[in-house]
């Protein structure tokens, strides 16, 4: 359980790691890696348990998407369509097919080189959206582009998880596999039609007792119960805050709205980004330096070319292209989850 003292631990790592790295120039976001790090089971010891510190942490990434929402309105959603669902399912099968490709390579079977390859095809959502936005890039070509295919990456891990049990002995039972993704497909309608009936409706009632605690709770209560309902199906949390900031993007309060989550979210945010760099094995990359290091550089530098030539004939131009590449060239969160699941 976090106390007074992991709490106070926190805020001084942040106070002190984020204006020193960014006065270096490197930016919030390796400030609070390397501060996890450090104070982390791997380093420090100072804060044992990165389980519980990471389910915490979570919320942040939820604020995020439930943020980017609200400045989604609807039609501007469709209007992304190809970016999402052209531009991004074309990034997960070409960079999936390429890293696929070199886990048969180094011998893998092709089984778990498929699994490989399409885990490592995700980025990481709160990632590459905290430099987005630290940039003020999010509203540029790359920027939306980049926003398509995470997008997309987190609508794809349903039917990646559906399609495992087909990878599995041929004793596996695959006809139930496919379920999954019909109840996310369900729930997904559901939300939409709840969300365009009643949210308006109760924000309204809600303002009316005009009380600014409840308003924020209210809020918050929207962004966070709908992603623990997307997330029971096995959707990303991320996608069901999304939506319901999409589903409020219209609405008269958005600007009200924003103001009261933001705080929030970016304390939690930095949190998310500590919890990280707390999970990395430094005693590992000691033992395996070489072989490590290797690795990560043959699959980011595979990911900036696949998605660097993918990103040249959207954007029209190869400095964009490349910087596409970089921004998505890291691994995502839900490739853990997709592991996990292929192991077992």
């Amino acid at each position: 359980m976090l106390g007074t003292r992991e709490a106070l631990l926190f805020l001084t790592v942040v106070v002190v790691a984020v204006p020193l790295f960014k006065r270096l120039g490197l930016g919030s976001v390796l400030g609070y890696l390397v501060a996890g790090a450090l104070i982390g089971p791997h380093g420090l010891r100072l804060i044992p348990d990165v389980e519980e510190v990471g389910h915490l942490a979570e919320l942040g990434v939820v604020l995020l998407l439930f943020l980017i929402g609200l400045e989604l309105q609807p039609r501007r959603l469709w209007e992304l369509r190809t970016r999402v669902f052209g531009v991004g399912g074309a990034q997960v099968a070409l960079t999936g097919a390429i890293l696929a490709v070199g886990a048969l390579v180094l011998g893998l079977s092709w089984q778990a080189a498929l699994v490989t390859g399409l885990g490592l095809s995700l980025s990481s959502t709160a990632f590459v959206l905290q430099l987005l936005g630290e940039r003020n890039d999010l509203a540029t070509p790359r920027g939306q582009t980049a926003f398509g295919i995470l997008l997309f990456q987190d609508l794809a891990v349903i039917p990646l998880l559906a399609v495992l049990p087909l990878l599995g002995p041929a004793g596996a039972r695959v006809d139930t596999s496919w379920v999954p993704l019909a109840k996310a497909a369900g729930l997904i309608v559901a939300i939409v039609l709840v969300g365009r009936t009643l949210l308006r409706p109760a924000f309204r009632l809600v303002a009316s007792a005009r009380s600014q605690e409840v308003f924020t709770a209210s809020a918050l209560l929207i962004a966070v119960g709908t992603a623990v309902l997307v997330s029971a199906v096995g959707l990303s949390m991320a996608l069901g805050a999304f939506m319901a900031g999409v589903l409020l993007a219209d609405s008269e309060y958005r600007h009200e709205l924003e103001a009261d989550i933001e705080p929030f979210r970016g304390l939690l945010m930095g949190l998310f980004f500590i919890s990280v760099g707390m999970s990395v094995a430094l005693e590992l990359l000691l033992q395996r330096p070489l072989l490590i290091v290797a690795l990560v550089l043959g699959m980011t530098g595979l990911k900036i070319l696949s998605i660097g030539a993918l990103g040249r004939r959207v954007l029209h131009a190869w400095p964009p292209a490349w910087e596409l590449g970089v921004l998505l060239s890291q691994g995502g969160e839900f490739a853990f989850v997709l592991f996990g699941l292929a192991v077992s």
